[in-house]
């Protein structure tokens, strides 16, 4: 088994709402693999750094991603943002050829 992910909970928890909008709190735990309660921390802290926004309707909260400050997040390393999409992007067309190959 692994002993390392490739992808954080917080990458994670990011996809499920830029993909999913209407997702529930419990829609996103499940999704990402984690708690409820992990799931609201992580939720939490991207709405601190204004990555993430909320908004009530009606029962249900309604989340989605400011690209433009996530775009100037700092990700903590050399690569800005879209040099590691860049990089994903090609990751998996040859993910994608060696699958087609197999």
């Amino acid at each position: 088994m692994a002993k390392w992910r490739f992808v954080t909970n917080h990458a994670l928890v990011l996809m499920q709402v830029a993909q999913h909008p209407r997702s529930t709190l419990r829609e996103i735990a499940l999704a990402v693999g984690i708690t409820e309660r992990a799931a609201l921390s992580i939720l939490r802290a991207m709405e601190e750094d204004e990555i993430i926004s909320r908004k009530k309707e009606g029962r249900r909260n309604k989340y989605w991603v400011d690209f433009r400050a996530l775009l100037e997040y700092p990700l903590g390393g050399p690569y800005s943002l879209a040099e590691l999409v860049e990089a994903l992007t090609e990751i998996g067309k040859q993910i994608s050829t060696v699958q087609r190959a197999s």
